[in-house]
C-alpha cells in the first residue's frame, strides 16, 4: 500500500507543461533542479502490485558432464603422480640382494642428484629399481656426495650394495689428471726411474680389469693413432691443424693436450679416448681465450702455444710473465734462444742442464744450434704460462738462469751480469 500511495502522490504533483527535461533531472527556466520527473521514470518501471519474483534457480549439470569432470580429474593428478615418482625415484621398490653378479662401468653426469644416478643405475641392471638405491642412500650420507665420472659397479646389486660400492675408494675408474709440463712420452729420471707421459696416463686411465680381463688400449694403439689419424677428426683446435700436421708425426699432438682433470670412459678404443681428450682440450684453449688471445703478438696461435710450453718447462709460474719478455727479444734481436728445455725435450730428460755433446745434436728441437722457435710445443702448457707468452712483462732483459733452489730465476740485460747469475747459482748448489 505504501508503494501504491507514493505512486499516486508522484503523479499529483507532475510538473506543467514549459518545462526542460535535462540528461539527469529536470530543470525549470530558472535552472533549478527537479527530481521529480526522474523519480516518476523510477516509479513507472516498477509495478508495486506485483508480487516479487522468484530467485532463478541454477542450472543442474548433466551427469555425462560429472563424469568427464572426475575423469579429467583422475588423469592430471595420475600425470602429475607420474612425475613426481620419475623425479623423486619413488616409482616401485622392487631390490636385488647380494653384491651383484657382473661388472658394469656406469657413467655419473654433472648436475645428477641422488635419484638421477638411481635412475643409471637401474638402465645398466646395477640396481632393480631407483628407489632401491635412494632408499639405502639415506643411510649413506655420502652417496649425496658422489662426483661426475665413471664407477665400477656390478649388475643385479642390492640397493645398500650399490650404495656401498659407489662410495669406496676403488669404485671410480677413468679419471685422468695431467699436470702443466707434462709431455706426450715418459721422462727417464735418474734410478731407472720414469716420469709418465701424457700417453702412459691416458693409457692407464682408460685401462680397467672386468671379469678378471684388462680392457683398454695400450700407449702403442694411442700413438698409432695420434701419428696416423687426421687431427681434425681427432678434433683438434683447426687454428692448430695447418701447422701441427706439417711435423714429424709422433710429435703433432704434443702441445695440444692441456693440463687438468678429464673423466674417460675405460674400456673404449684408443681412438675414441684420444678423440676425448684432445677434444676436451680445445674445448679448454678456448676457454683460455685462444686463438684471439694471439692477435696483438705479432705471432700465430700456434707460435704462442709453442711460446708458452717454453716458458712453463724453463720456469716457475711468478717468472713467466720475464721468461717471456726474454723470448720475444731474442727472437726480434735475431739470438738464438739457447734454452736446455728444448734439448732434453728431445732425450726424455729432465735435467736442468745440459753438457756440451748435446748442445752440438742436430735435431730442429736445438735452440743452440737453430734460430727461431721449436717446431711444435714441447709440454702441456698452463693457462698462466699461455696467458704470459701472449702479454710478456716490461723490461730489457736477454738472459735468465735458475738461480735458487726454489725454481726461481735470475734474469740479465748483459753477458757479464748473466755469468754472474751463473756463479751465484752454483754456489748454492742451484745445479
Amino acid at each position: 500500500m505504501a508503494g501504491r500511495a507514493r505512486g499516486r502522490r508522484a503523479q499529483e504533483q507532475r510538473p506543467g507543461r514549459g518545462k526542460f527535461t535535462g540528461g539527469c533531472g529536470v530543470t525549470d527556466g530558472l535552472g533549478l533542479f527537479d527530481n521529480s520527473r526522474s523519480q516518476d521514470r523510477h516509479d513507472d518501471e516498477y509495478d508495486y502490485d506485483d508480487e516479487p519474483r522468484k530467485p532463478r534457480g541454477k542450472k543442474r549439470r548433466s551427469p555425462t558432464f560429472w563424469v568427464v569432470a572426475v575423469v579429467v580429474v583422475a588423469i592430471i593428478a595420475g600425470g602429475a603422480w607420474y612425475g613426481v615418482t620419475q623425479v623423486l625415484g619413488i616409482g616401485g621398490f622392487d631390490d636385488y640382494t647380494g653384491a651383484g653378479e657382473t661388472d658394469v662401468v656406469v657413467e655419473v653426469k654433472a648436475g645428477q642428484g641422488t635419484a638421477d644416478i638411481g635412475a643409471a643405475l637401474k638402465a645398466k641392471d646395477v640396481v632393480a629399481s631407483s628407489r632401491a638405491f635412494t632408499s639405502a642412500g639415506e643411510d649413506q650420507p655420502k652417496v649425496k656426495a658422489v662426483q661426475p665420472g665413471f664407477y665400477l659397479m656390478k649388475t643385479k646389486m642390492s640397493g645398500k650394495a650399490a650404495a656401498d660400492r659407489i662410495v669406496s675408494k676403488d669404485a671410480r675408474v677413468g679419471n685422468l689428471q695431467i699436470r702443466a709440463g707434462t709431455q706426450l712420452d715418459d721422462i727417464k729420471l735418474p734410478g731407472d726411474k720414469t716420469t709418465p707421459g701424457v700417453f702412459t696416463l691416458i693409457a692407464n686411465a682408460g685401462r680397467v680389469t672386468m671379469n678378471g680381463k684388462e680392457t683398454g688400449p695400450t700407449v702403442e694403439e694411442l700413438r698409432k693413432v695420434a701419428e696416423t689419424v687426421d687431427l681434425k677428426d681427432l678434433g683438434a683446435p683447426a687454428w692448430a691443424v695447418p701447422f701441427a700436421s706439417q711435423v714429424e708425426p709422433k710429435r703433432r699432438l704434443e702441445g695440444l693436450i692441456t693440463p687438468g682433470v678429464y673423466d674417460v670412459e675405460p674400456g673404449v678404443s684408443a681412438q675414441e679416448l684420444l678423440t676425448k681428450v684432445v677434444k676436451d682440450s680445445a674445448t679448454t684453449l678456448d676457454g683460455w681465450g685462444m686463438p684471439k688471445l694471439a692477435e696483438k703478438t705479432g705471432y700465430t696461435p700456434y707460435q704462442v702455444l709453442v711460446m708458452g710450453s717454453l716458458i712453463e718447462r724453463e720456469g716457475i709460474a711468478k717468472d713467466f710473465d720475464k721468461i717471456s719478455r726474454v723470448i720475444y727479444r731474442r727472437l726480434a734481436d735475431n739470438i738464438r734462444l739457447g734454452f736446455d728445455s728444448t734439448i732434453n725435450y728431445v732425450l726424455d730428460r729432465p735435467t736442468i742442464t745440459t753438457d756440451s755433446s748435446a748442445r752440438e745434436s742436430q735435431n730442429p728441437y736445438n735452440t743452440y744450434k737453430n734460430f727461431g722457435l721449436t717446431p711444435t710445443p714441447i709440454a702441456a702448457t698452463s693457462k698462466a704460462a699461455l696467458q704470459a707468452a701472449a702479454k710478456p712483462a716490461d723490461g730489457p732483459w736477454v738472459y735468465f738462469v735458475k738461480c735458487e733452489k726454489d725454481g726461481t730465476s735470475c734474469f740479465a740485460e748483459t753477458q757479464g751480469q748473466h755469468d754472474q747469475n751463473v756463479r751465484d747459482a752454483r754456489a748454492r748448489d742451484v745445479y
